[in-house]
């Protein structure tokens, strides 16, 4: 038995299809009043809970033999955030509790590449950066990074434990809309279309699945694997989209110092609408940070492939029209 916590996150429930499809006995975590319609269609055991809930987790726990840890908060605003401490780190202590108790022979926790220090520009970043708490510039970075040490802890006390550390995750089967997924519904609409300076590492939700199944299988005890794809500007993203839409693209440039004066005023308005954080000084510092990322400890000892990104963008475009209802264009043949 397999248990996913967070199996209805974009990562959790594409992690939920390919074990389903794997033939695996399946068992997920969803929180009380979830709307799990989006898995409708899989062979899946449910369990209501919470990770904050140590009870409810050591029941779940029960005749579990591998657990794929994902369950977690995002957030991309400036300041300390409670629930995001309580749910990303707590909530990681209770699992490792949970798990030391049940004896399940294999915990894979996805932390994020976001965890590990920031380092600067014409450095690599691979596995010999270290997680770093003290330097976070986000409470979401820091939550990570103090539960992936809680994790390599629990491994070096005996814990069979492995950790994922994707980088930017893209791809079909987002029905929350992550940030990722915004951006390219956005540009799949007529108009102009803003455009920012920048550029990331991201990565196909299907291969992060992938990556993990494969930690579950070939990771070695108390390891972390970097599960990167390909840097990409953000000029780059919205031209693959046009590109697969076959219309044509028209760019409104703003230059990174207005988008960082701007991004200082966004956060108190997104508070004061409740709307959907989109440029904030976080987001603006991860796409002017350095991203040259290496996967290549997940590929030596994992075998993680992961396909091109222009792929992965071409399928999320098709997943979207499909959501929509929408009869698709003729799409571009990729080259």
């Amino acid at each position: 038995m397999k248990l996913v916590t967070g199996a209805t996150g974009h990562i959790g429930n594409v992690l939920a299809r390919r074990l389903v499809e794997d033939g695996e006995k399946v068992r997920a975590l969803a929180l009380p009043g979830e709307d799990l319609s989006t898995s409708k269609d899989l062979d899946i055991e449910w369990v209501v809970g919470n990770v904050l809930d140590l009870p409810c987790l050591e029941c779940a726990f029960e005749g579990v033999d591998t657990v794929y840890h994902l369950a977690g908060v995002i957030s991309i605003m400036p300041g300390k955030n409670e629930m995001v401490q309580q749910v990303n780190l707590q909530g990681t202590r209770h699992v490792l509790q949970a798990a030391q108790k049940a004896g399940v022979r294999r915990l894979v926790y996805t932390s994020s590449i976001h965890a590990l220090n920031r380092a600067p520009h014409g450095v690599v970043i691979d596995e010999s950066v270290p997680f770093d708490p003290e330097h976070a510039i986000s409470a979401y970075d820091r939550s990570k990074a103090l539960a992936s040490l809680e994790v390599l802890e629990a491994a070096r006390q005996g814990l069979d434990a492995v950790i994922a550390c994707p980088t930017g995750v893209i791809g079909p089967y987002d029905y929350r809309g992550s940030e990722m997924g915004h951006v390219i519904r956005d540009a799949m609409n007529p108009g102009a279309q803003l455009c920012i300076e920048g550029a990331y590492d991201f990565v196909d939700v299907r291969d992060v699945a992938d990556g993990l199944v494969r930690a579950a299988e070939k990771g070695r005890r108390g390891e972390s694997y970097i599960l990167s794809g390909e840097r990409i500007t953000y000029r780059q993203i919205l031209e693959t989209v046009r590109q697969v839409t076959g219309s044509r693209l028209r760019l409104l440039h703003i230059p990174l110092w207005l988008a960082r004066f701007a991004a200082h005023f966004a956060p108190t308005y997104y508070r004061l609408t409740h709307s959907r954080p989109r440029l904030t000084p976080y987001s603006l510092a991860t796409v002017a940070s350095n991203s040259v990322i290496s996967s290549a400890k997940a590929r030596r000892e994992l075998g993680f492939a992961p396909r091109p990104l222009s792929e992965s963008i071409a399928d999320t475009v098709r997943w979207l029209f499909e959501q929509r209802k929408l009869a698709a264009p003729v799409l571009q043949r990729e080259r």
